[in-house]
């Protein structure tokens, strides 16, 4: 249940109606908007009074609310959250914030040399894996701390910040201390126990969605970080599984327009795990963007056809920079700024 507050109403009146709730047993979530002050319910609100709340002086309206995350609801939060990722970067808002680099992190030459040529090219932000899930126990797996430390050479190289994937909690201080952005991966998304510990973090979360996760499952996660006071998610479409295999996954860009509707928090899409292609990155990236995605996050890689990892899937620095200068007209169309 969320009450809506009057634009007039008074701080005696905002304390009456927190009151009245919390005396039907729940916690109160308070959201000021730039032009409307909710009141969410947290807990089970079933034994609040929907009349007596209605009839209390300063309230407007009283709802009830059936989904069952409140924290990224948008009814409980009617503006866009807008994250900072550091060095002045955000995403959400009128930005449209792209990240980039490669799937993993090889050598300093390698992340570097990316690092630098995304950031000419005008990426705000440097993904790399230092730690890699992959399918096959044999497949590389990155280079663990090693990876860690060479993202760092490439930040001090370009000040540009890092997101890299992490696999477990106790990687976790590592993580606090050297990350800018932590991502969990799809196949980490309904890890509970891991999202409840990176949801007492300080850090911003890229939240992939999951292999085959419904919307609905996807923002159920996002409540588990956000329930442990992490408040700083950003959510990431990557593609989910169908009976289609021309493609890696299927790219889900309805999946950005409900989300956008459904919650406050940012959307970003992964176009490069999405098709598993690099010749269709280019093509889904501007979809993307068409679609109202709050940003983009694209593997770059200065040598595909020998990477380590995920080659036939990223594009090269200079398929990047053509990409990037296609962007800033069609973010204009859609009223964000490169």
């Amino acid at each position: 249940m969320v009450i809506i507050m009057k634009p007039e109403f008074t701080g005696k009146q905002l304390e009456n109606a927190i009151r009245a709730m919390e005396e039907g047993g729940v916690k109160v979530m308070i959201s000021k908007g730039a032009e409307t002050t909710i009141l969410g319910a947290e807990g089970d609100s079933s034994r609040l009074d929907e009349e007596r709340l209605t009839q209390l002086e300063g309230v407007e309206r009283v709802m009830r609310v059936s989904e069952p995350y409140k924290k990224a609801n948008r009814k409980y939060h009617p503006d866009d959250s807008v994250i900072d990722i550091g060095g002045g970067v955000q995403v959400g808002g009128g930005a449209l914030t792209v990240i980039a680099g490669p799937c993993s992190v090889e050598s300093e030459g390698q992340i570097v040399g990316v690092a630098q040529a995304v950031k000419a090219s005008g990426a705000a932000a440097l993904r790399g894996g230092a730690y890699k899930p992959r399918t096959s126990p044999y497949a590389f797996q990155g280079k663990g701390m090693e990876g860690i430390r060479l993202l760092l050479e490439a930040k001090a190289a370009t000040g540009l910040p890092i997101v890299t994937e992490l696999m477990s909690s106790d990687q976790i201080p590592m993580f606090e201390e050297c990350v800018d952005v932590v991502q969990i991966g799809a196949r980490n998304m309904q890890n509970f126990d891991l999202l409840k510990k990176v949801g007492r973090m300080k850090k911003p979360v890229l939240l992939k969605r999951g292999l085959s996760s419904t919307i609905e499952e996807w923002l159920m996660s996002a409540e588990y970080i956000m329930s442990e006071g992490n408040n700083q998610v950003i959510l990431c479409e990557r593609g989910i599984r169908t009976f289609e295999n021309f493609t890696r996954n299927t790219l889900d860009l309805s999946a950005v327009l409900a989300v956008k509707t459904l919650s406050h928090l940012p959307v970003v899409v992964d176009p490069s795990h999405a098709c598993g292609k690099a010749w269709m990155v280019e093509g889904m990236a501007m979809a993307a963007v068409a679609a109202g995605a709050d940003g983009l996050i694209i593997e770059v890689h200065n040598d595909p056809a020998n990477a380590l990892c995920d080659g036939a899937q990223s594009i090269t620095p200079g398929q990047f920079s053509a990409l990037m200068a296609k962007l800033h007209p069609m973010a204009q169309c859609v009223g964000k700024t490169l």
